[in-house]
């Protein structure tokens, strides 16, 4: 057995320097020599038979559980050698690609995402802890990509700059109604209320998140502006100025796409614009990973650009504007896991150690794929009329000049008697 692994590893590890150790004590080294050494210990024969049979879910299961170890090197040096090297699934032999193709063609059946279906989704993730998220997140909990605007800005003053991008391209003016699709903690509903006077719908189906929005929209004293509901944004039959959605795209799954697109448009007014903030892929369209789709996120799904453009068109909507964020998210997943490995000690009293294992992997495994792999962030801008916009997108960074001088200043309110939106 452990010839068969260490052919598979020769074969996938031609670059890189690579140490691997086997149950027995046995030691052998792997790649060209290049690059930092990074130094695998294989605990058990068990974890060498998973890894031969599902390299990818087994490698993840196996470190979970601590039947592998690194001993010099990190999980995210070590993940650099499997990108480096190509895809691990197919370059450990025909067996775990014909897998991996399979997985590729089964993706629909993963994605069955009714409205109970989804719930229990969002449930599997978001309320884990929010003690847990305050930890590594910044003080406005936004679970999203942040967005750098210069080398060396810290994550929260990039995740004030997300929502200031957001709401530049959304050019939300007082008084208008905004839907937000997937609220989370509140924290954007929060800054367009408090910022420029929006009247907030908030939809999430997070028990968790959604009673800390509440909790700081009373605080805020911004309840009278923004709410925030329990509830599937399928459900709604409200027409809104604004609608925006970051970081839930992702979870929609690719027999719903049409859907949702088609829920945009009906609830989007003529003039209206929206802003969708999602991961996406640079390249083709491929499987969500065996390990995400088990442990992390199931139902998940991340979209290429070629799968979601021809839905959008076909739904009626005009794309106005779209933007690739490429390496914000890399660093965004760098930050959020220094703070998490800072707190490893509160994180595993919360949970246990098999979780946080787990999720360090999963916060280093996503910054490789950004950091190395093919995923990015799109900001796709729709809208029903051509001409819901200014001509040129020198607005956007009029907009971020106007939002950094309020969010120095009172708060913006609108006139008296304005309604949250039913």
């Amino acid at each position: 057995m452990s010839g068969l692994l260490l052919r598979a590893l020769s074969r996938f590890m031609a670059k890189g320097n690579l140490v691997v150790l086997l149950p027995d004590g046995t030691r052998y080294e792997l790649g060209d020599g290049s690059g930092p050494r990074v130094v695998l210990r294989i605990e058990t024969a068990h974890a060498m038979r998973t890894m031969l049979a599902d390299a990818s879910l087994g490698f993840a299961e196996n470190y979970m559980n601590g039947e592998i170890s690194i001993e010099e090197g990190d999980i995210l040096d070590l993940l650099q050698l499997a990108f480096i090297n190509g895809n691990y699934e197919h370059a450990t032999g025909p067996l775990a690609a014909l897998k991996s193709g399979a997985a590729y063609l089964f993706r629909r059946l993963q994605q069955i995402n009714t409205a109970g279906r989804s719930r229990a989704n969002v449930h599997h993730h978001y309320d884990l802890s929010n003690e847990m998220y305050r930890l590594f997140l910044d003080p406005d909990m936004q679970y999203s990509c942040a967005y750098f605007e210069h080398p060396g800005q810290g994550l929260d003053e990039a995740q004030l700059a997300k929502k200031r991008h957001i709401a530049a391209k959304l050019r939300v003016q007082p008084g208008q109604s905004v839907l937000d699709i997937g609220s989370g903690w509140g924290g954007l509903g929060l800054y367009l209320a408090r910022n420029l006077g929006a009247s907030v719908q908030g939809v999430t189906l997070s028990d968790e998140q959604l009673a800390v929005a509440r909790e700081r929209a009373v605080g805020e004293g911004l309840d009278d502006l923004v709410r925030f509901d329990l509830r599937d944004y399928r459900s709604l039959d409200t027409r809104f100025d604004r609608i925006v959605s970051v970081g839930m795209f992702e979870h929609v799954g690719i027999n719903h796409f049409a859907s949702f697109f088609e829920k945009v448009a009906e609830l989007l007014k003529d003039d209206g614009v929206m802003l969708l903030h999602t991961i996406g892929r640079s390249g083709p369209p491929a499987a969500t990973d065996a390990f995400i789709r088990k442990h992390i996120f199931p139902g998940g799904y991340i979209p290429s650009m070629s799968e979601v453009l021809p839905v959008i068109e076909r739904a009626g909507l005009v794309l106005t504007d779209v933007e690739i964020l490429r390496f914000h998210y890399a660093q965004t997943l760098k930050a959020w896991r220094e703070r998490f490995n800072a707190h490893r000690e509160e994180v595993v009293a919360l949970l246990d150690e098999r979780f946080f294992r787990m999720w360090n992997l999963y916060l280093a495994g996503s910054e490789a794929a950004f950091r190395w792999g093919d995923l990015v962030v799109f900001q796709f801008q729709l809208a029903h009329a051509k001409n819901a916009l200014p001509l040129t997108r020198d607005y956007i960074a009029n907009e971020e000049e106007k939002l950094r001088q309020l969010e120095n200043s009172e708060s913006v309110r609108p006139p008296p008697g304005l309604n949250v939106a039913a």
